[in-house]
């Protein structure tokens, strides 16, 4: 098929990368180790304190988040927080994983980042994995007070594979009740279990980052057989029926990477329904272009957009604090 070619800077850059077009058992096992960074040379030269914990999920198993916040001797106000779910097809990855995304946040905004270590396929399957991120989010607006967040400023966000899950969560807050999300940030979210848009259509056969015989191993990881049986819409976002009564988003993605369409498709239906969406399609990135080389240009670009609508996201809290504190 004919399909958007990538970004010649990107292409530049991705050329000495070893691709695959399939993603195996036996693959995984062997790249696990090594999706994610450490996170200490992040936090050099950062005024940052870290804060390691567990907390029980709805099955009783311990679920790892770690916690950063901005090292202030006083604060004025509350803070706004990033609740980040990280990418890895579902399959892969950490809670450190583009973790370098949301530490920016804390740097622009003050804002606590806590990041969640949610169980992975194949090991846990169905709902677990959006599950242990609802009950981290649960847990983060009951201690708001003690750890110094705003509880009206929690804006839930991931990438890839955490995108999706970002999305069910929010779902999931909605149709519960609580706790209340101030807005959600989707970064190239994997949102489809069915697989058979245009996009992904378009990167099959080929190598790639992540392509559309990748993209079914991680759903068939987490869901065995996805035509066997009713899959939960809080699993594959695009199934909710009721895209309504959804906190202000954010949708990118870029033009060359099989999320393309789907990731079209859920903006489209948040404005059908009365909600609020930004949706950016950056004309050459390939998935996950911005975490793998944040400084080409599309992805400061990408990354500066980003930025500019949490900014005004959270711009008219700040302001109603501040008016507040000086009255």
């Amino acid at each position: 098929m004919a399909r958007p070619g990538i970004d010649p800077e990107l292409r530049a850059l991705l050329a000495d990368v070893p691709l695959a077009t399939e993603l195996t058992a036996e693959a995984l096992a062997q790249i696990r180790p090594f999706a994610s960074a450490p996170v200490e040379p992040l936090l050099e030269g950062r005024a940052v304190t870290r804060r390691e914990i567990t907390i029980p999920g709805a099955d009783g198993v311990q679920i790892p988040l770690s916690i950063f916040s901005a090292t202030r001797a006083e604060r004025l106000t509350a803070a706004p927080c990033v609740y980040w779910m990280h990418g890895g097809g579902m399959v892969m990855g950490d809670r450190f994983s583009q973790i370098d995304i949301p530490l920016e946040w804390l740097d622009l905004f003050g804002a606590v980042v806590i990041s969640v270590d949610y169980r992975l396929a194949p090991e846990a399957t169905g709902t677990t994995l959006v599950d242990d991120c609802y009950q981290g989010l649960l847990w983060t607006a009951a201690h708001a007070a003690e750890l110094g967040i705003d509880p009206s400023r929690i804006v839930v966000a991931g990438a890839s594979a955490g995108g999706g899950l970002t999305a069910g969560v929010t779902l999931m807050a909605r149709d519960r009740g609580t706790p209340a999300i101030a807005a959600q940030m989707l970064i190239y979210p994997m949102l489809d279990h069915r697989n058979d848009t245009t996009s992904s259509r378009q990167y099959s056969g080929e190598p790639g980052v992540w392509t559309r015989e990748m993209n079914e191993f991680g759903w068939r990881s987490v869901l065995g057989d996805p035509n066997g049986g009713n899959v939960p819409a809080y699993v594959s976002p695009a199934l909710a029926d009721d895209l309504s009564g959804l906190p202000t988003t954010y949708i990118d993605a870029g033009t060359a990477e099989v999320f393309r369409d789907e990731d079209v498709a859920y903006a489209t239906r948040i404005w059908a329904a009365g909600g609020q969406a930004e949706l950016h399609i950056w004309a050459g990135g390939f998935h996950g272009f911005d975490a793998l080389y944040p400084h080409a240009r599309v992805s400061a670009a990408a990354r500066r957009t980003r930025n500019d609508w949490l900014a005004r996201v959270l711009s008219p809290a700040l302001d109603a604090q501040a008016r507040s504190t000086n009255q």
